[in-house]
């Protein structure tokens, strides 16, 4: 499936975001404040799955990605993105923002590391459906699995009307 498909190009009333984020296989995010681990493989997923969008990403990821054209590093990025710009988050919690994401991009890194942060969103909890699942070959990692959750459409039609 073509990743910009799934998401019809629908707005919403509010900013939707669409989050992007690695954890491995318990949840973990981080340990010590670093990152559990990183793959060249998983980062040019991302970016080829961004094409035409902007992806936004916090100071701390600036490393793995450096200076690109198509990328915004700012402490505030969930709040600066704009509607179907990806956000990619590694070093904070989502939950506050659950409202406005519409689609989240979960890669998985099929290995369970030392963590003390761990992911404070499950999609399939708030109602997301797996649009899409596929696995590949990093760089560092025999197997990474990336799923693909969307919105239901109708989430939150009946509160605004």
């Amino acid at each position: 499936m073509e990743d910009k498909a799934i998401f019809g190009g629908k707005r919403k009333e509010e900013e939707p975001l669409i989050i992007a984020v690695c954890i491995d296989g318990r949840g973990g995010m981080l340990f010590n404040r670093r990152r559990q681990s990183q793959d060249r493989g998983q980062r040019e997923d991302l970016l080829n799955f961004c094409a035409g969008r902007r992806l936004w990403i916090a100071p701390y990821s600036v490393p793995l990605f450096g200076e690109r054209e198509e990328i915004r590093a700012d402490e505030e990025f969930l709040t600066k993105a704009g509607a179907g710009e990806v956000c990619f988050v590694e070093d904070r919690p989502i939950a506050p923002c659950a409202e406005q994401i519409e689609a989240m991009v979960l890669y998985d890194w099929d290995r369970a590391y030392p963590a003390d942060v761990h992911l404070d969103f499950d999609p399939v909890e708030a109602g997301f459906t797996l649009a899409e699942e596929r696995e590949f070959p990093g760089t560092s990692h025999e197997r990474i699995i990336r799923k693909i959750y969307v919105r239901e459409a109708d989430h939150g039609q009946e509160e605004r009307e």
